[in-house]
């Protein structure tokens, strides 16, 4: 290894985490949320190591899928945004994938198209997101179009929580209700499948765990809630985005640091440099202040962030020397700190890795991953 900057990636953390999920919601299966590279943590590691685990995995897209495929997972994994275009759903099919239906042309899609297997179909409603979904009105009808479609065997319904992660319960219960309205209104016989909770709802809202749940950033460990609760504590971190310093220097009061000489000393100061900048994800507009922790202590970011580098504060750490260790994020600083400084949210920073950044993988319970 050259440049020390590397995001080391905790397996048995993500096994953790997805066991307090399945835990919490009792009976309800379990769809692990692993779109966009498993939120940076890469998606095939990931799902090797819940693949005895999982009833299922969430993914974006069809290509998201196909490296599943072509990894060896063998286990279902939905299309959470459905079919982009009606040639998709021969691949759906010959790929055993699931899929997302949220409109009337997906839905005219699935009713044209002539399958080898029995297609598993999630009917997406919209309760109150605004993004992606079917009004009651609009669900009940395709919901009926499809129990009689001979193509489609398993019908899940589900929904999406805009503001789950919020104190106040409201909205939530606004959703919920429109959801109910809508089952009720299905004729009898047997009930759908029903999905609804999100991590955030996994956490606090018991009463909407139904037939499937759907963690997604629980899963890695960082707590989605705005406010404070005992089963989000229990959450273990699984990435941790680790450098070295490569450089120490002390400057005098007045002496500016960095493009822009943002951050001036208003008194000697230890300056650190360290291996890592926006190029490999750190957000460039993080502020000076942001945590850092170097040999285990905690200090600050000072200084505009550069493409390859950032300097941090080491006037209580006078024996620092290039080498020392330093944690961006992970077990000692959360990244939801990271995130709150920066103005931005802790997906962000985790899917906003770039390819530099090697990952580096802590074997699991089950298995090492590549």
């Amino acid at each position: 290894m050259s440049r020390p900057l590397q995001a080391r990636i905790d397996l048995a953390a993500i096994q953790h985490n997805f066991r307090l999920a399945r835990a919490y919601a009792d009976s309800a299966r379990v769809l692990a949320v692993i779109k966009a590279n498993a939120y940076g943590h890469g998606a095939a590691p990931v799902a090797r190591a819940l693949a005895t685990e999982a009833n299922a995995f969430g993914v974006a897209c069809a290509e998201e899928a196909l490296e599943l495929r072509d990894s060896g997972i063998r286990a279902p994994i939905l299309l959470l945004e459905g079919p982009f275009a009606a040639a998709e759903l021969d691949l759906i099919d010959q790929a055993r994938l699931m899929t997302v239906v949220h409109d009337a042309r997906q839905l005219d899609w699935v009713l044209q198209a002539r399958p080898r297997h029995p297609l598993c179909v999630w009917l997406k409603i919209d309760t109150g997101m605004h993004r992606l979904g079917m009004t009651g009105e609009e669900g009940r009808a395709a919901h009926a179009r499809l129990a009689a479609c001979p193509q489609v065997g398993e019908l899940v319904l589900m929904t999406h929580f805009a503001r789950a992660d919020e104190a106040d319960t409201a909205p939530t219960d606004h959703q919920m209700a429109d959801f109910a309205r809508l089952l009720a209104s299905i004729p009898a016989g047997t009930p759908p499948a029903r999905s609804l909770a999100n991590s955030a709802a996994i956490l606090t809202r018991p009463d909407t765990h139904a037939d499937w749940i759907r963690p997604g950033i629980m899963l890695y460990g960082l707590d989605p809630l705005e406010h404070p609760h005992p089963r989000a504590a229990a959450l273990r971190p699984a990435m941790s985005l680790t450098s070295q310093l490569t450089a120490v220097r002390d400057l005098g009061p007045g002496e500016a640091i960095g493009y822009g000489g943002r951050f001036v000393c208003q008194r000697p100061t230890r300056v650190g440099v360290v291996a890592g900048g926006y190029a490999d994800g750190y957000p460039r507009h993080a502020p000076d202040g942001t945590p850092v922790a170097v040999n285990g202590q905690l200090t600050c970011l000072i200084g505009r962030v550069s493409m390859d580098m950032l300097t941090v504060d080491l006037s209580n750490q006078p024996q620092a020397r290039p080498g020392d260790p330093v944690e961006l994020w992970g077990t000692q600083i959360s990244a939801n700190a990271v995130a709150a400084a920066s103005g931005t949210i802790s997906y962000e920073l985790l899917t906003g890795l770039s390819r530099r950044v090697p990952l580096r993988y802590q074997p699991s319970d089950v298995a090492n991953a590549d």
